[in-house]
């Protein structure tokens, strides 16, 4: 306990100094609230619009989550494949890594003909936007196993299937972990911007649809307040994939 205290406490004190930095400056300045509203306006807006924050929060974190789950299964099992070969390693993986470069927003409405409008659309552009870096690194975790390992698999007569999930597989999870949380921060990034063409108006409107909807009417707290929220599902997610690593590590140590 010692020990997480003394981790969190330098991060959490600079945010503590930064937010009242913030709310210093607004007060001395008299910056107008549409500009840059002050973090107790945030708050305020927080408090105010807790039911439907709260709602639409759910459904962005829905994207989010299962968006990072279909790319960790997707991009482990195209990793598998792509380091399993060294003709589509050198074929498959400059492509991958070129895909990567393509902007979400191009091709987001795409995803509104394919999926519908709804969480389905936004859960589909975060597992686009976060299933490159687990491919990656799980590609590069494989390719790094120790050859003289494989050798041994390879005189006890081990079949490839058996090298890859006793051997390379756990080799590879150290980079798959970073990878995936790499596509932590990323799949709330993709859901949100996917929210924001096939979002939905309304009660039931997700976070990015919030965000758009209050900036069309000034309500620039509003607008930091959902900001805020998708923050915590990104800091939710990260820290969920690094207590699966350290679990997993800790099995394979």
């Amino acid at each position: 306990m010692k020990r997480l205290v003394h981790s969190l406490w330098p991060p959490l004190a600079l945010v503590a100094a930064l937010l009242l930095t913030w709310e210093l400056l607004v007060f001395v300045l008299q910056i107008r609230s549409f500009l840059l509203p002050a973090p107790s306006a945030v708050l305020r807006a927080l408090i105010d619009n807790a039911d439907s924050l709260t709602r639409s929060l759910g459904l962005t974190a829905l994207a989010a989550v299962g968006g990072l789950a279909v790319a960790a299964i997707v991009g482990t099992v195209v990793g598998s494949v792509v380091a399993s070969s060294r003709l589509l390693y050198r074929g498959a993986y400059p492509i991958a890594t070129l895909l990567q470069m393509v902007p979400l927003v191009a091709i987001a409405p795409l995803l509104v003909i394919w999926f519908g409008y709804g969480v389905k659309s936004a859960l589909a552009s975060a597992a686009i936007v976060s299933v490159f870096p687990v491919i990656a690194n799980t590609v590069d975790g494989l390719r790094s196993t120790d050859p003289n390992l494989r050798e041994l698999f390879r005189l006890y007569g081990a079949s490839r299937s058996t090298t890859w999930w006793k051997l390379a597989l756990p080799w590879a999870v150290p980079n798959i972990v970073t990878g995936l949380r790499i596509a932590s921060g990323l799949a709330v990034i993709g859901a949100i911007v996917g929210e924001f063409v096939s979002g939905y108006a309304g009660a039931d409107a997700p976070l990015g649809v919030v965000v758009l909807a209050s900036l069309r009417e000034a309500r620039t707290d509003l607008v930091f307040a959902a900001v805020a929220l998708g923050a915590l599902v990104g800091f939710a997610l990260f820290g969920a994939v690094s207590a699966l690593g350290w679990l997993l590590m800790r099995g394979r140590s």
